[in-house]
């Protein structure tokens, strides 16, 4: 599966912004300071970003869930 895969639903932002696609959630996790991408939480979505441009099928449901509970867990 490309990295322009798209997510079935656009992973929404503070701001307004979207992550539409599997190439521009791996963007945004590469933008954040090192220590954060670090975090488990980051580590859990990078593998199943990985996972989804590899293999396709669920993987691409599962890395949408770990971006999203990786985002997430920040608000709290």
């Amino acid at each position: 599966m490309p990295w322009s895969a798209p997510f079935e639903e656009p992973i929404r932002l503070r701001g307004g912004r979207e992550l539409a696609t599997l190439q521009q959630a791996a963007d945004y996790i590469m933008k954040l300071p090192k220590t954060v991408q670090r975090q488990q939480r980051w580590q859990v979505a990078v593998e199943n970003l990985i996972n989804a441009a590899e293999v396709g099928g669920g993987w691409l449901m599962f890395a949408r869930i770990a971006v999203m509970r990786a985002l997430n867990a920040e608000d709290q």
